[in-house]
């Protein structure tokens, strides 16, 4: 296997250019200021829990499938009225299974004013995918979900944030089948994903023929590290002030930056029945969930929150300024 090359580059150069350090790679953009102004969004991962990646392989009985289901549903319509008390807007990446099994929660959502982009047809790692398989599962989860609520679809999330360098060939499948934007590429290292070279603010994923916009989950640079805060097992373990600080440092930032947050539905259900987990796993996917709602109710109360494509909106209209991503393409098709 030949060793892997990361290249982050900026499409011009002229005179005046500044260049922001983000960690790994110095990134450049043009311009003297930020034309896309600093955006916290706030988003949710939908997937039943006996669906997370802790429990691939689980038994799991059909009664209790459903009884994650309903609880899925019901979880995620607090978090609807939660979001309403708030007057805020959020983006939910949708399992194509469960726009299929419950259309009127996912028209519901929609309904209140919160994108829906696609989360897979079925919560499967890219991992597990040929090129033309995952096209295939593109399609499918982008079509039900745009028959469900009547518009496009422009946002897809990888499960488990899989897209990395051994799956970059997903880059040019993401455009192909009309998606405009990806929130995939977590850039810290981690045990089930990451690409920690990859830059920590919005940037374009160039692909071998393809290219397509990134918003990268929040991170906050420390000790020359960048620390994954941006949900999840983070929002649930570390101190709510961590996230807080992520969010302030974004706010610093030089270049455009997205504030990108993200939540489970199972993650505000602290009653619902535990899978068989190992120790560390049972650890991982449990600790802090019964402080879940609260905290989400600080960060709603002090931060200012909008959907993924409002940003998106801003940032292909300001396109010059961002950095260029890439994983050569030689390399990662040998992965």
């Amino acid at each position: 296997m030949s060793a892997m090359r990361e290249i982050v580059q900026s499409p011009y150069r002229p005179l005046g250019t500044t260049s922001v350090s983000t960690g790994a790679s110095a990134l450049t953009r043009t311009g003297s200021s930020p034309a896309v102004r600093v955006a916290n969004v706030i988003s949710f991962d939908v997937e039943e829990h006996d669906r997370i990646e802790a429990a691939v392989g689980l038994p799991c009985s059909p009664e209790l499938k459903a009884n994650y289901a309903a609880r899925m549903e019901a979880a995620t319509r607090r978090l609807l009225d939660q979001l309403a008390a708030a007057k805020v807007t959020a983006t939910f990446y949708i399992v194509g299974e469960i726009a299929r099994n419950h259309p009127k929660l996912v028209r519901d959502i929609f309904a209140a004013g919160h994108e829906i982009g696609s989360h897979s047809w079925d919560h499967r790692r890219i991992h597990q995918f040929t090129p033309a398989s995952f096209r295939e599962d593109l399609r499918k989860s982008k079509d039900v979900l745009e028959q469900t609520i009547g518009a496009t679809v422009f946002g897809f999330r990888a499960p488990t944030f899989s897209l990395m360098r051994e799956t970059w060939w997903a880059i040019d499948a993401l455009a192909e089948c009309g998606f405009e934007y990806d929130s995939s590429i977590f850039p810290v290292r981690h045990d089930r994903y990451g690409l920690p070279t990859a830059p920590r603010v919005p940037f374009v994923a160039q692909g071998r023929e393809r290219e397509i916009l990134e918003l990268p989950p929040l991170t906050y640079r420390v000790a020359g590290m960048n620390l994954p805060v941006a949900g999840g097992g983070y929002f649930r373990l570390f101190p709510l002030a961590v996230m807080r600080a992520g969010l302030r440092q974004a706010a610093r930032s030089e270049v455009p930056q997205v504030g990108m947050l993200y939540f489970h539905p199972w993650e505000f259900d602290p009653d619902q029945p535990k899978l068989p987990l190992g120790r560390l796993a049972r650890w991982r996917t449990y600790v802090g969930v019964g402080r879940t709602t609260d905290r989400l109710a600080q960060l709603l109360g002090e931060f200012r929150f909008r959907r993924a494509i409002d940003t998106v909106r801003e940032l292909r209209a300001n396109s010059d300024d961002l950095p260029r991503f890439q994983v050569d393409a030689t390399d990662a098709a040998s992965v």
